[in-house]
C-alpha cells in the first residue's frame, strides 16, 4: 500500500541518523550485529507473534525457548536447571536477586565496585542492603577484602561480575567457591557480557578458571543479544536448582488452561514475553551449535585476539597509557599527559577526532589506581579513557586499520611523543 510505503520512507530517513553499528569500524559500545539467521527466523515468528508467557501463546516457540535454554545451562555445565529468556540483563538479574532475597531474606548483597550499576538499583527495588567491595589493579573483586566483610556476617548473596562493562575484567569466582566453604552465603554470576567465553580457547588462566567455576553459583546470568548474535532483548537467567519454581508459584486461572506442565509464565516474573526472540535464538544454536572449537567459539576468541593486539601496540606507543591487559574482549588507554586532568581531556579530544575519521571509539570515566598513569601528576581521582570493544569476529583483520586511523586521532588531538 502506498501509504506504508511513504510511512516506511520516512522512517528509513529517520534511522539515518545513527552510528554504523555493525561496521568493524565501530569499536565503542557493547554493539554487535545479529546474525542473519537470527533476523530472518525472528521475522518469520514474527507472522504468528507468539506470546511466551503461556503455552496457550506460544506453542511451538515455548518448545523452542526450552530447547535454547537448556543449550545455555549445559554450556555452563548443569545437566538441570531452571530458567528461561527473558528482556535483557537487567531483568535477568532482578529475577536472580529476587530468588536470593526470599532465601536470604533481609541480608546483604555484595557485589564489586566495577559491577553493573543496575545491581545496587536492583537491590533498591528489593528493599534489600548492598555493599560494594573494592578491586584490585585489574578491576576484578578483591578476595582479601570479601573476606574481611564475609567475617562481619549478615551475607546473603555475592554477585560475581564475568565481564565488567568498562573494561571487561572478571571477577575470581574461583575464589569465590572457596570462600562458601567458610561462610554462608549464595553466589550468583552476571555473565550477562561474557558468560559465552566459557567456550573461547585463548583465554588467561585464571580467567579460564573463573568461567568453568560458573557451574558453581547457585544462579548466572547470560545475554545472547551481547555475544549471542540476536537482536535486543534477549537475556536468560538460570538456577542451578530447579526447586526455587516453588518460589515463583501463583494463581492464574484465565492464562493457563490447556496443559499440566509448568509453563514458562509460571517461572517468571515477566508476563508477556515476545516468542520470537526464542526462536531467533534457537534458530540461531542450531547454526551455531555452542561448543568448544566451533564457529562460534572462534568469533569470540578472534575478537580477544584483536583486543590484544591494539593494546599491545598501545602499550609499546609512548603517547598512551593502557589499563590491565584484556581479559575479554574490551581495552581501555588514555593519552600520557603532565596531569591526568590533561590526559582526561585529551581523551575527549581523541574521541572526537576518530568519529571524524569514522572510527567509533567510547569514553569511560575510571578510578586512577585501574590505569597505569605511570609519572603524570595526580590531580584527581579518576581519569577519562578511550574504550574499545572488539567484539566482532572481524575486528581481528581490522587492527590495522584502526590503528591507522587512532594513529591520525591521536595526532590530530595534539598528543606528541611517538615512539612505535
Amino acid at each position: 500500500m502506498k501509504a506504508i510505503e511513504e510511512v516506511l520512507q520516512e522512517v528509513a530517513e529517520r534511522l539515518k541518523d545513527n552510528y554504523p553499528y555493525g561496521h568493524p569500524l565501530y569499536a565503542g559500545q557493547m554493539l554487535k550485529p545479529p546474525h542473519e539467521v537470527a533476523r530472518r527466523a525472528y521475522e518469520l515468528a514474527l507472522h504468528i507473534n507468539p506470546n511466551n508467557h503461556a503455552l496457550d501463546g506460544g506453542r511451538a516457540s515455548s518448545a523452542m525457548e526450552k530447547d535454547a535454554v537448556a543449550a545455555l545451562a549445559r554450556m555452563i555445565g548443569w545437566d538441570t536447571h531452571l530458567g528461561h529468556l527473558c528482556s535483557g540483563g537487567t531483568m535477568a538479574n532482578l529475577e536472580a536477586l529476587w530468588i536470593a532475597g526470599q532465601l536470604h531474606p533481609g541480608k546483604t548483597i555484595l557485589a564489586s565496585t566495577q559491577a553493573h550499576y543496575t545491581h545496587q538499583r536492583i537491590a533498591g527495588v528489593l528493599g534489600l542492603p548492598f555493599e560494594a567491595i573494592s578491586c584490585d589493579r585489574r578491576g576484578r573483586m578483591d578476595i582479601p577484602a570479601l573476606e574481611r566483610r564475609l567475617a562481619s556476617g549478615g551475607v546473603g548473596t555475592i554477585v560475581a561480575t564475568l565481564g565488567t562493562t568498562a573494561t571487561g575484567a572478571v571477577d575470581p569466582l574461583a575464589g569465590l567457591v572457596e570462600l562458601r566453604s567458610r561462610y554462608d552465603f549464595r553466589i550468583h554470576a552476571d555473565a550477562a557480557y561474557g558468560g559465552y567465553f566459557l567456550l573461547a580457547d585463548n583465554l588467561e588462566d585464571g580467567t579460564k578458571l573463573a568461567f568453568e567455576s560458573i557451574r558453581e553459583a547457585a544462579s548466572a546470568v547470560i545475554d545472547p543479544h551481547k555475544h549471542g548474535l540476536q537482536p535486543y532483548g534477549c537475556g536468560c537467567v538460570l538456577f542451578r536448582d530447579p526447586s526455587v519454581a516453588r518460589l515463583y508459584r501463583h494463581d492464574s486461572p484465565y492464562t493457563y488452561f490447556t496443559s499440566d506442565e509448568m509453563h514458562l509464565g509460571e517461572i517468571a516474573l515477566e508476563c508477556s514475553r515476545p516468542g520470537a526472540a526464542a526462536v531467533a535464538l534457537w534458530a540461531t544454536q542450531r547454526m551455531f551449535p555452542l561448543e568448544r572449537g566451533g564457529e562460534f567459539a572462534k568469533g569470540l576468541a578472534a575478537g580477544r585476539t584483536a583486543a590484544l593486539e591494539l593494546y599491545d601496540r598501545l602499550r609499546r606507543d609512548g603517547r598512551f597509557v593502557t589499563g590491565s591487559p584484556p581479559e575479554l574482549d574490551i581495552l581501555v588507554w588514555a593519552p600520557h599527559a603532565k596531569r591526568i586532568s590533561d590526559a582526561s581531556d585529551l581523551s575527549r579530544r581523541i574521541f572526537a577526532e576518530a568519529a571524524r575519521r569514522q572510527l567509533h571509539l567510547a569514553i569511560v570515566t575510571l578510578p586512577v589506581g585501574l590505569v597505569d598513569v605511570q609519572d603524570m601528576q595526580r590531580d584527581g581521582d579518576t581519569i577519562v579513557c578511550l574504550r574499545s570493544v572488539l567484539m566482532k569476529p572481524e575486528h581481528r583483520e581490522w587492527v590495522d586499520r584502526i590503528w591507522s586511523i587512532l594513529d591520525e586521532a591521536t595526532t590530530a588531538a595534539g598528543v606528541r611523543g611517538f615512539t612505535g
